[in-house]
């Protein structure tokens, strides 16, 4: 995969997660999966069309989710992932796809992004739609959430 496909969204989530609270974010590994990912907590995916197609899952424990949705919502506490914790993690996913979207812009390339769908529970299955899926493992005030990326 070529690298000009990940910065995109090593940049967004470099950028969009500062503005949202949080002081540390840094991007810790890179590594290769297969197509078949199996995950216990919270899931997004987002669909990439246009000059590249492809898919998008993002991936956080559930405790880093209520974590990440507490940060969100200016530190209220989020003792369950209710409703309104849903709506900020499927929210992250936008903001984060969206950004990535508009750096694939200032590079020339143009994609347009699906709506967020969210999943979560106990061994959660999602098949990707390549055989080679890279993922980023990034940190947000040592909170880890993995962007796996798959492009056909």
């Amino acid at each position: 995969m070529d690298v000009k496909y990940i910065n995109p969204f090593i940049e967004a989530f470099l950028s969009v997660m500062p503005q949202l609270g949080f002081e540390k974010v840094e991007k810790t590994n890179l590594s290769l999966k297969d197509c078949n990912l199996t995950y216990t907590g919270v899931i997004m995916t987002v669909g990439i069309v246009g000059e590249i197609k492809g898919n998008v899952v993002y991936y956080l424990d559930l405790n880093s989710a209520k974590k990440v949705a507490s940060t969100m919502m200016m530190g209220m506490p989020v003792d369950e992932f209710n409703e309104m914790a849903q709506s900020a993690i499927s929210e992250l996913a936008n903001m984060l796809t969206a950004n990535a979207a508009t750096f694939f812009s200032n590079i020339g390339i143009t994609v347009d992004i699906s709506t967020p769908t969210l999943l979560y529970g106990d061994q959660v299955s999602v098949k990707m739609n390549s055989n080679q899926i890279l993922c980023i493992q990034l940190l947000a005030d040592d909170i880890p959430i993995d962007i796996n990326i798959a492009f056909s």
